[in-house]
């Protein structure tokens, strides 16, 4: 089924968290998806992101080293703060800085140059419950003026083919992520579920497999 990363004219005009970091930008570009959770469910994979962390949840053999993104939770990638490094390679020890967070509403992340100084571009996720379980999450990039594209790129791609480029791995990262929500919520909720009186109650050889081990 398809699923649109379309973000309507109110999300792509609006202010957003992290707008005002870069007053005088080059370009933005906003997309979005409707995931079937809270936001509760959806921030744990925001603050796990980064290649040799849980990965992008996009294009692995791009932005991650061929390592599959996570598709879990991990716990102790849960403890995020401002100036926290989120590696945009693997091994890199440059990357995403964290420059806003407001837990389960907001992650502004900034490409800081190593000289330091503004970031290059900022890149912000914003989680806005719509109705109960239903959250959408609003993916904005935004490049300061002089931005240079990445990989030799010339700078007259940052209004041709750079947008193309960000379409494709923000689309495969917001459906990524929307997945993951939407599949761990739904594993949770039904491994709590109590048994049906009317389910048959299994034999001990069945509960323990004959080892003592439960999947």
């Amino acid at each position: 089924m398809f699923r649109s990363v379309h973000a309507n004219r109110d999300e792509r005009s609006r202010h957003l968290p992290g707008d005002d970091i870069l007053p005088d930008v080059e370009g933005s570009l906003t997309h979005a998806v409707t995931i079937n959770r809270s936001p509760a469910d959806v921030w744990p994979w925001l603050a796990q992101m980064g290649a040799g962390r849980a990965g992008w949840y996009s294009y692995d053999f791009i932005d991650n080293g061929r390592e599959p993104s996570k598709e879990r939770i991990v716990p102790e990638l849960q403890e995020i703060a401002v100036g926290t490094i989120m590696p945009w390679l693997p091994d890199a020890t440059e990357g995403f800085s964290i420059m806003r967070i407001e837990p389960g509403r907001s992650l502004v992340l900034g490409a800081v140059p190593p000289e330091g100084g503004p970031p290059l571009m900022t890149w912000a996720f914003v989680l806005e419950e719509r109705q109960p379980g239903v959250t959408r999450l609003i993916a904005r990039a935004r490049e300061r003026r002089g931005y240079q594209p990445p990989f030799g790129l010339p700078h007259w791609t940052v209004r041709t083919l750079v947008p193309w480029g960000h379409l494709i791995m923000q689309r495969k990262q917001l459906l990524g992520i929307a997945r993951r929500a939407e599949e761990a919520a739904a594993a949770t909720t039904k491994a709590a579920a109590p048994r049906s009186a009317s389910s048959p109650r299994p034999s001990w050889k069945e509960s323990t497999g004959g080892t003592g081990w439960t999947g």
